[in-house]
């Protein structure tokens, strides 16, 4: 394990989770959906959605790494967009793994505005510059992280593939 990387395995990520989910019921939020940022927010959303009893979830795919600290300019949303009308008058938590620059955040927090009741985002990680302060985080860090989903090699090779992002 290198000292510059905080690593979570999925023994720990379940352990997360769980608390994390008990930080939004003990502060009284009561999402009717869970938004995930994929890829990574799709094992937390998924996670949150058993503990928070939740079965709706949706799902939005941002583009923003391209590579460990490399990224776009800025965040795009990927087709399929979530309907807004699905969202309306809803309480939403977004959730993902890490909010790092919270450009990532930002833009799908951004998207629900003004379309839903209230929406709230829950990370594993938070990192101390991220411009999003997330309501629910359940660790602080300034580290790259070894998340237990992204660490192997995957089994099929593409062109283009993005590794450790």
């Amino acid at each position: 394990m290198s000292e510059d990387r905080e690593t979570l395995t999925w023994e720990l990520f379940g352990s997360a989770s769980r608390e994390l989910a008990e930080q939004v019921a003990a502060d009284g939020y009561r999402p009717d959906i869970i938004l995930s940022i994929a890829r990574g927010g799709l094992f937390v959303a998924g996670a949150l959605g058993y503990a928070l009893d939740v079965k709706n979830l949706h799902v939005a795919n941002v583009e923003f790494y391209t590579g460990v600290d490399e990224r776009l300019p800025v965040p795009i949303m990927l087709p399929p967009v979530p309907n807004v009308v699905d969202l309306s008058g809803a309480h939403v938590l977004v959730a993902d793994d890490v909010a790092d620059t919270g450009a990532t955040l930002k833009l799908v927090r951004d998207f629900c505005t003004g379309h839903v009741a209230d929406v709230r985002c829950a990370v594993v990680y938070e990192k101390p510059h991220s411009t999003v302060q997330c309501e629910y985080v359940w660790r602080r860090t300034d580290r790259w992280i070894n998340f237990p989903w992204s660490t192997q090699l995957p089994v099929i090779s593409r062109d283009g593939q993005v590794l450790d992002a």
